[in-house]
């Protein structure tokens, strides 16, 4: 049966412009880069996907190669979204990606023109969409002219296969080239996407300040660097833990010196009425640049957990210094 969203899901999330743009994004958004693959359990799926449209998340983020297998994430989202969603796909930002390697042969990975316009195309039969509301370049790449990059996002736009253009994981230089591109061809980018955390701070150094002075919205993604920044790792590594499985994170990551510090910040939460991941994610959100907060999750208990980060996104001065202190040395 087509579900009921909940009559009051509107008054659970803030919502803010992205950059300069007309486009209204929740503070928190939902990621599909894991648990939503063939693989997963889609029962346990689709009760993550539909209790976070009742509590306002109306931003749900994709890309080509999620899964596994590549691919599978969005032919999961798109039945999901046929069978339980159809009558509010306009109450919906539904965003993929391409760039990263989806297909052998030399035109399944990079930004050509060729990739991105083949890869939308798959993507869209995958969601049964005529269009996705904001259309990534997944990565910068080296190899292709940004300008021939930039104009491929430009064409699908006009194409109505996509009403915004997103940049993912660009440099600032690249960026900055890439914003006056798309501003002078009428075609603004309305957000960059790129890994911030407590522990993961690059951004810092020139992505956030060059997209917040080019009215370009910010989402930050592995907000929570993978579990580590929750109570999951604060006692050791479970047998079942991501960590055991996961190329993305090691053991390594995670030696004696920064489990002490993880297990003060968790002491710090406390103290504010928070978990771990809950003052994690607050702690995001307090930066005024930070548009959206792209969380994972695995359980409907999870992603309740982590929502409740909206209750407290304020920050003394003197509390951040202290935080800083205590993780700075293992932030990267």
């Amino acid at each position: 049966m087509t579900h009921k969203p909940a009559s009051d899901r509107y008054e659970h999330m803030p919502y803010i412009a992205s950059g300069d743009s007309g486009l209204k994004i929740p503070r928190i958004s939902m990621g599909l880069w894991h648990n939503f693959g063939e693989a997963d359990n889609p029962i346990k799926a689709r009760e993550i996907l539909l209790h976070a449209f009742d509590r306002g998340v109306t931003y749900f983020d994709l890309a080509n190669n999620y899964g596994p297998p590549p691919g599978s994430a969005e032919t999961f989202f798109g039945a999901f979204l046929k069978q339980d969603l159809s009558k509010h796909r306009d109450e919906l930002l539904i965003a993929t990606k391409a760039g990263h390697a989806m297909w052998e042969g030399p035109y399944g990975d990079g930004s050509s023109r060729k990739n991105l316009m083949a890869s939308l195309n798959q993507s869209l039969k995958r969601l049964q969409l005529d269009y996705v509301d904001i259309f990534y370049s997944h990565r910068y790449d080296t190899e292709t002219p940004l300008e021939e990059t930039l104009q491929a996002l430009v064409d699908i736009v006009r194409s109505g296969k996509a009403l915004y253009i997103g940049l993912s994981k660009y440099p600032p230089k690249q960026a900055t080239e890439a914003y006056a591109f798309l501003r002078s061809n009428g075609c603004p980018c309305v957000i960059q996407q790129d890994r911030y955390s407590l522990l993961s701070r690059k951004v810092e150094q020139g992505v956030l300040d060059t997209a917040a002075e080019n009215g370009v919205g910010f989402c930050a993604f592995s907000p929570l660097a993978q579990g580590l920044l929750t109570d999951r790792y604060l006692d050791g590594i479970p047998a079942d833990a991501r960590m055991n499985k996961s190329p993305f994170l090691k053991q390594t990551d995670l030696s004696k010196e920064k489990l002490h510090a993880l297990q003060q910040l968790s002491q710090h939460a406390a103290q504010r009425g928070q978990k771990l991941s809950q003052m994690a994610l607050a702690w995001l959100l307090h930066d005024a640049r930070v548009s959206t907060v792209l969380i994972g999750s695995s359980s409907v208990q999870q992603l309740s957990e982590n929502l409740h980060c909206l209750e407290n996104t304020h920050f003394e001065a003197e509390e951040l210094n202290r935080i800083h202190q205590i993780i700075d040395p293992f932030a990267v």
